[in-house]
């Protein structure tokens, strides 16, 4: 009977043990730290409007839609060709030029006779790069004061080939059509170059509007 009394103490003693046991295993702090953890998250079904803006790219924290084409969504290499619009502006600006006053005569750009080159837009790596090379021919008419007669001149103003961004060294050279004397040649081609600044003003629009399409 002793004994019996004395191994039922003995389990009795030890029922603690196995509760503290049980307390520092693996399975009860999962089980409590469960317990105090945020709740899973719930999978919630998009609406329409939400859904397409996901797929676009315009949602929060979403990457921006990529440039380019419908077929180049990854944005890698996509080069347009934008000739016929920038030939066309060009032109445009450029006629548009008014006339200049000197001290012995007056003239104005009749003409774009010549406007040759490419323009272009690449999308590289989603990134957005414009560019272009172009020469051109500009006709003038004008009136100079010529050995003591006001007499017509007539010629060109012709542009070599120039590139985006080199607009500050924008050259010119004078082709008259008329016989004129050396002396006269060069005091009429000093004043004809002064279309040059307007020239490049009217690119330099033609430059930032290629830059925002």
């Amino acid at each position: 009977m002793e004994e019996t009394a004395a191994a039922t103490e003995t389990v009795m003693e030890a029922a603690p043990v196995t509760a503290t046991a049980e307390k520092s295993s693996y399975r009860y702090w999962v089980r409590e730290a469960t317990g105090d953890a945020a709740p899973l998250p719930v999978p919630r079904k998009l609406d329409a409007a939400a859904a397409a803006a996901a797929a676009n790219g315009t949602g929060t924290g979403n990457v921006p839609p990529a440039l380019g084409s419908v077929w180049n969504q990854a944005g890698t290499w996509e080069e347009k060709n934008l000739n016929s619009w920038a030939t066309s502006r060009i032109k445009d600006l450029l006629g548009s030029l008014g006339s200049l006053d000197f001290s012995t005569g007056k003239a104005f750009i009749d003409e774009v006779s010549k406007c040759s080159g490419d323009a272009y837009l690449v999308t590289v790596r989603n990134k957005k790069r414009v560019g272009y090379n172009y020469e051109l021919s500009l006709r003038f008419k004008g009136e100079w004061l010529i050995k003591e007669e006001q007499k017509k001149v007539t010629g060109h103003i012709d542009i070599p080939e120039f590139s985006f961004g080199e607009l500050d060294d924008l050259e010119a050279e004078v082709r008259f059509t008329d016989s004129l004397e050396w002396d006269e040649k060069s005091r009429i081609g000093k004043d004809v170059k002064s279309f040059l600044s307007p020239i490049r003003e009217k690119l330099r629009t033609f430059e930032q509007e290629l830059k925002d399409r």
